[in-house]
């Protein structure tokens, strides 16, 4: 099966994939696909763009979401497809992201999916759950980086002396530390919360606590990102520093799959 041929392979690592579900009219809407597929015989044909699909350019195989029946922005009529990266009619265009990443611009024309994935028309459900494993992936990694920020600073003020003593003696500073920590607190706890609800059968108690975490995640990281970045002074700035490629990276992860505005105003409609 499907399963028994790829997955083994992706454990080791010997097998890379990319997840093409962005558009450039769908913002963050999951269910907003106008990329078409079309049963011809025994196949789907695919025609259309995917935007900033990460990681496209080293990928063996690319996860496709499709719209194979109604409107552009109906929740049933979605399918997941299986394509070959280097199947004839697609083609990419490869960049570099403010984070150091890569990421890609795919066109399809007239395009044969090697595999369904889940239930034709059905699909919205497998990817929201993908996507909410996703946003507890790459909340932790914001923790790491929120983690390695307050560190770094700690550091930087204990060491970096202005009128004769380290500037961490000053009070106003170690406020400000203080602050960044409670920030980092409060994302840890979402964090774990998040990845503990992932196995929660209500989809909507899912997605509450995914856009929970998102938002906090998103606050906590730009609060301690531009600390950390003032607190360095002008060498915040550099690239010479860490400092800012971390905050970079966090600014990145707050868009993805959804920002904090987002997923703010998601949260208030669940």
């Amino acid at each position: 099966t499907l399963k028994q041929n790829l997955l083994p392979k992706l454990a080791e690592g010997k097998l890379k994939m990319a997840f093409a579900y962005a558009e450039k009219q769908s913002r963050y809407d999951l269910h907003d696909v106008e990329f078409k597929a079309e049963k011809k015989g025994d196949d789907f044909v695919l025609n259309g763009e995917k935007g900033v699909v990460f990681h496209a350019a080293s990928a063996d195989k690319i996860v496709v979401s499709a719209r194979t029946s109604g409107g552009s922005r109906d929740e049933r009529g979605i399918t997941v497809f299986l394509v070959d990266a280097g199947v004839d009619g697609l083609s990419r265009r490869d960049y570099p992201t403010v984070d150091g990443l890569r990421a890609s611009e795919l066109a399809f024309s007239n395009v044969t999916a090697e595999a369904v994935l889940g239930e034709v028309d059905n699909g919205l459900p497998l990817i929201e759950m993908v996507v909410q494993h996703g946003i507890a992936a790459i909340s932790a990694e914001a923790m790491g980086c929120m983690d390695v920020l307050l560190d770094t600073t700690n550091e930087y003020l204990k060491t970096r002396e202005q009128f004769g003593q380290p500037i961490g003696k000053f009070q106003v500073l170690q406020h400000r530390m203080a602050d960044m920590f409670i920030k980092c607190e409060e994302a840890r706890s979402m964090c774990y919360l998040a990845t503990m609800r992932l196995d929660e059968t209500d989809a909507l108690e899912r997605a509450k606590t995914t856009a929970a975490t998102k938002v906090q995640v998103g606050e906590s990281a730009r609060f301690v990102g531009q600390q950390s970045v003032q607190l360095h002074g002008g060498m915040g700035m550099t690239d010479e520093l860490s400092v800012g490629h971390y905050f970079k990276r966090l600014t990145m992860i707050d868009t993805m799959f959804g920002d904090y505005n987002y997923h703010l105003k998601r949260y208030s409609n669940i």
